[in-house]
């Protein structure tokens, strides 16, 4: 069983903006004895390493890194960041021919070092790489999926925290579907503390009309670009994002999580089974094992078939670069 602390590794694929926000998260936080950050651009990497061990006495962390793939041996998880990065009014899916081309490159080599490794992607277009990756490769889509949703909901929680003027962990709620313009939230099953979120009120009034639920799934979907289009890059939230994912797969946490795996019928309602071999966001218990097992939400008709809308979309995308 990976217990997170002492005895621990996580490896970091991609020394860009969303490695080393990856890295440098999981060392503040603690989550393993030692991180390693492997990049192709030697110089790029042992500097962002050596930046990051220059504050090792404040972490009780060795960081480790550079351009030859043997410093990811023996990691328990692998977080795999590299490929082309998102430009302004580029959609996550225009990245999609030349991230898989990254990925073929890059997994032969985290599982030839770390073959026992829970590997998860983070490099858009996420759900696309994760089924294409399952499929060539032959890793259990428990133990290779990607951050899926995770972000998403993450956002969603902090805009209905703003409006109702709450701690966003006092929001539960989760985006599922594809990990871009086709996702939505589950509205039906959205809680502020048990309340739920159509009949929140202040002084009497419900703060939730479906305008403002409408408003609320487009600033969702729409977050990301607009991060891109005033700074170039998303980072720093998708970094805590993935040491979440880390944290509950290195201390065996079982928590539920919207991270996007190749689903299987056998765990998928009837009504959902045209999902069976995509990757998508679900809700996902995860822990040692990695995505060890989805868990079907309830879902109100229109969100049925959005969800299976949203898988059709990238049914389409996964066969368009499959070998």
């Amino acid at each position: 069983m990976r217990t997170s602390g002492h005895g621990s590794k996580i490896g970091v694929v991609g020394a860009g903006a969303v490695g080393t926000a990856v890295a440098y998260n999981a060392q503040i936080r603690g989550l393993a004895r030692e991180i390693a950050l492997y990049d192709v651009n030697r110089t790029k990497a042992r500097a962002e390493v050596r930046d990051m061990a220059h504050g090792s006495q404040f972490t009780n962390c060795r960081v480790i890194g550079g351009d030859d793939p043997d410093v990811l041996e023996n990691a328990d998880v692998v977080v795999v960041t590299a490929g082309a990065a998102q430009k302004p009014g580029e959609t996550r899916l225009d990245l999609v021919a030349k991230n898989v081309a990254i990925m073929r490159s890059v997994l032969p080599q985290v599982l030839a070092q770390s073959p026992d490794a829970v590997i998860v992607l983070v490099t858009n277009p996420c759900d696309v790489l994760t089924a294409v990756a399952v499929e060539e490769f032959g890793v259990s889509p428990a133990r290779l999926f990607s951050s899926g949703c995770v972000l998403d909901s993450s956002r969603l929680r902090w805009l209905v925290a703003e409006i109702a003027r709450v701690a966003p962990t006092s929001v539960h709620a989760m985006v599922v579907g594809e990990h871009g313009d086709s996702e939505f939230p589950l509205w039906s099953s959205s809680r502020i503390g048990n309340i739920p979120i159509t009949e929140w009120t202040e002084k009497g009034t419900r703060l939730f009309s479906p305008e403002i639920l409408a408003d609320m799934t487009h600033g969702v979907v729409r977050a990301a670009y607009t991060v891109i289009e005033g700074k170039g890059a998303t980072n720093y939230a998708i970094g805590l994002a993935a040491g979440r994912i880390i944290q509950a797969v290195l201390r065996d946490e079982h928590v539920v999580l919207p991270v996007s795996r190749v689903q299987t019928a056998r765990e998928l309602d009837p009504s959902l089974e045209a999902l069976e071999g995509v990757a998508i966001s679900l809700p996902t218990i995860v822990g040692a094992g990695g995505a060890e097992r989805v868990v079907s939400p309830p879902l109100v008709p229109e969100e049925r078939e959005m969800l299976l809308a949203s898988g059709a979309a990238l049914r389409e995308v996964i066969d368009s670069v499959r070998r």
